[in-house]
């Protein structure tokens, strides 16, 4: 079974009277629990290849299909529920919301994806106490160092 189908994928972005590639014709075959590793130097398009498999990045080319929905045809509802449910994504940026504790943090994906308070608590400290960072469940972002915010994010 494969979760990841990618046909002649294409990402252009129109930059005034010149196009930057970020993607030409890329073909990927990736088996439902396969483990992959994307590497290539700066400007290689891996950044662009992730933000379309996660479907924050629409194709301007070709096909692709994650987790049985075509990414390129997907309406935004689609593309919602699809995020919510099937990506999880860490950003060089860890985009924690300074406002909200580490546990908060955690917890805000599973709460936006409709699960219960209750199971959605559970669930995170116990993600916490297995990445070491149940002690800082109460703390904010700020508080914490690199890699406790990489953690947390992750």
């Amino acid at each position: 079974m494969l979760d990841i189908v990618a046909e002649k994928l294409t990402r252009i972005y129109p930059m005034g009277r010149d196009d930057v590639v970020g993607l030409r014709d890329i073909d990927l075959e990736i088996p439902h629990g396969e483990m992959v590793i994307i590497k290539g130097e700066s400007g290689s398009g891996k950044s662009t290849l992730l933000s379309l498999l996660a479907g924050l990045d629409r194709p301007t080319g070709g096909n692709l299909t994650v987790a049985g929905l075509k990414l390129e045809r997907a309406s935004s509802r689609e593309l919602t529920d699809f995020r919510r449910r099937s990506v999880g994504i860490v950003f060089q940026s860890f985009n924690l919301l300074p406002t909200l504790t580490v546990l908060e943090n955690v917890c805000l994906p599973g709460l936006l994806a409709g699960e219960g308070r209750g199971k959605v608590s559970r669930r995170a400290g116990e993600l916490l106490g297995r990445l070491g960072m149940d002690r800082r469940a109460d703390h904010f972002p700020q508080q914490l160092s690199g890699g406790e915010m990489q953690r947390c994010a992750t």
